[in-house]
């Protein structure tokens, strides 16, 4: 527990201490807001590093030049653990934001500190509002502010490393719309850290793959009106041979 407990304070600390920071970058990104979205992304990734080190977690990351360097993608990836958002933030390069679920936008200063990193919330529940936000992360990434979205609509609780649901097909719309590249990104191992013994944090090695871009105009016909599909497939190769990696690294 005493794991646990030294993350929790990290990050209630950060939330405490970085408050003038957060109110001057609320103000800031009226005027810049790529230039205030960038600070506040290093400076979460950098109380996320520091998470990381207090958890015990060793990560390795893969295929980090496979991500095109101009203009923004549409990250899509697995979600079986919170910790995945930290892995996304902590190791992705180019400036971006996460599409998370409603109920995250209930947590004051975390709610205005994912406002400030082009964070966008999601009511699954109101068609309205969530068509509203899928505009919202269209003009993001054709502005160059790349999104993170996990199309399986929420976490999949299992012990298969390699399981992955049935992606929602609408999340791509974003890079259709936006016209911009999907980056797939399997993420291993990420709810051995806390989710299999929750409420422990525990030692453990995480693997995150980001796979070659798929242009969503260059699939076979047959794939282009199931782009998730062709993506979970992707992200299911990966996880399938880090899996085997993983294993044999242990």
């Amino acid at each position: 527990m005493i794991r646990s407990f030294l993350v929790v304070l990290a990050l209630v600390l950060f939330l405490l201490t970085m408050l003038p920071l957060m109110l001057f970058l609320m103000v800031f990104r009226l005027f810049n807001p790529k230039k205030a979205g960038r600070i506040a992304q290093n400076m979460i990734a950098g109380i996320f590093r520091i998470m990381f080190f207090l958890a015990g977690t060793k990560v390795e990351v893969l295929g980090r030049d496979r991500i095109p360097v101009e203009g923004g993608v549409l990250f899509v990836s697995n979600h079986r653990s919170y910790f995945d958002i930290l892995t996304g933030f902590t190791y992705t390069p180019k400036l971006m934001g996460f599409v998370a679920k409603q109920q995250m936008g209930y947590f004051p200063l975390v709610k205005q500190w994912m406002d400030v990193a082009n964070c966008l919330f999601l009511d699954r529940k109101d068609i309205k509002n969530g068509m509203r936000t899928i505009q919202a992360a269209v003009d993001k990434v054709r502005d160059g502010v790349s999104i993170w979205i996990c199309p399986e609509g929420g976490r999949t609780y299992t012990h298969g490393l390699t399981e992955v649901k049935e992606f929602k097909e609408g999340s791509l719309k974003i890079a259709q719309k936006g016209n911009v590249p999907v980056v797939p990104v399997a993420i291993l191992n990420t709810e051995a850290i806390y989710e299999r013994q929750r409420p422990r944090i525990r030692p453990a090695k995480i693997v995150v793959e980001y796979g070659e871009p798929i242009y969503l105009d260059r699939l076979e016909e047959a794939w282009k009106k199931r782009a998730g599909a062709y993506a979970r497939e992707e992200i299911i190769r990966m996880l399938t041979r880090n899996r085997e990696l993983l294993e044999k690294g242990r």
